[in-house]
């Protein structure tokens, strides 16, 4: 009885610790346990918080159409600009002002050299002497609205108000008048450097203009805003509009050798009718009216 009394007590007294290194594991993991579990707990809780709501996740096609968007944006002068682009001031800021002498050669010289129209003539003291006392502000009201035949600015939209007193200056002084040129101001320093990058960006807009089909350009308001001044009385030699007879063997020369005349400048005709704005396109354009309009 004694023996089987002591296997019984020997059994029931044994545990699951039964060495020192088991009891120290046990210590360790009742440490590491809860501490692994906390972390997981924290990790999981302020994870949570950085999921981004349906369609604004950081890896979603507009998220990344986004981060890839042009810082800039280029158009065309004239066009409706895109989306977002925003005009670059100191590309739009160059232009360079002419002087007076350059707007009459460039513009007034088709008139006003050989009198065409009625234009008093450069130098002429007795045509300018009834002008002149009108004054140099009232002589560049009437030349920047238009006055009897001569177009508004010369027919030439793109001349500034300032451009035109001095070339209203540079014709009056030649023939006896004291009135003072406005002087051009030079470029800012700023704008000369980016001078660069207005040439290349506003160098799309002729190209593009000059590539365009004729008819996509209104021929007859050409033919109105920078031919009407001498082809619809026939001044200095110029066929006159309707006059068949006169613009008959022009016709026979073809469409292409009548756009180079007026582009390169024909007889007392200055190049590109004295409108150096205006683009091939436009010049095609008025050129085929013309030929339409006198057959």
């Amino acid at each position: 009885m004694s023996a089987q009394h002591g296997e019984g007590s020997g059994g029931e007294g044994e545990g699951l610790i039964r060495t020192p290194k088991q009891l120290i594991t046990v210590v360790v993991l009742s440490f590491v346990v809860p501490i692994i579990g906390i972390v997981l707990l924290v990790s999981f809780v302020t994870g949570a918080k950085n999921i981004d709501p349906a369609g604004s996740s950081a890896t979603s096609p507009e998220a990344i159409a986004e981060r890839m968007r042009p810082i800039g944006t280029v158009w065309i002068a004239g066009e409706k600009p895109p989306p977002g682009a925003v005009p670059v001031a100191a590309v739009a800021a160059v232009k360079t002002e002419k002087t007076g002498e350059e707007v009459y050669k460039q513009v007034c010289a088709a008139c006003h050299t050989s009198g065409a129209l009625n234009a008093p003539k450069f130098g002429d003291t007795a045509a300018w002497a009834k002008l002149i006392p009108e004054g140099l502000a009232g002589l560049t009201k009437q030349s920047i609205a238009g006055i009897r035949q001569m177009p508004a600015r010369g027919g030439n939209p793109a001349l500034t108000d300032l451009e035109m007193t001095r070339a209203v200056a540079y014709l009056a002084n030649s023939a006896g008048a004291k009135f003072k040129e406005p002087p051009v101001a030079p470029a800012p320093a700023a704008a000369a450097a980016a001078a660069p990058a207005a040439t290349t960006v506003a160098a799309a807009a002729p190209a593009a203009a000059a590539a365009a089909p004729a008819g996509a350009v209104d021929g007859e308001a050409v033919y109105k805003q920078a031919c009407s001044a001498c082809h619809a009385a026939g001044a200095a030699g110029a066929p006159k509009s309707g006059d068949k007879a006169a613009w008959a063997p022009r016709i026979k020369k073809g469409e292409d050798a009548l756009v180079a005349s007026v582009i390169k400048g024909l007889g007392i005709m200055p190049p590109r009718a004295g409108n150096p704005s205006l683009t091939d396109a436009q010049i095609r354009a008025a050129v085929a009216y013309q030929i339409k309009t006198n057959r």
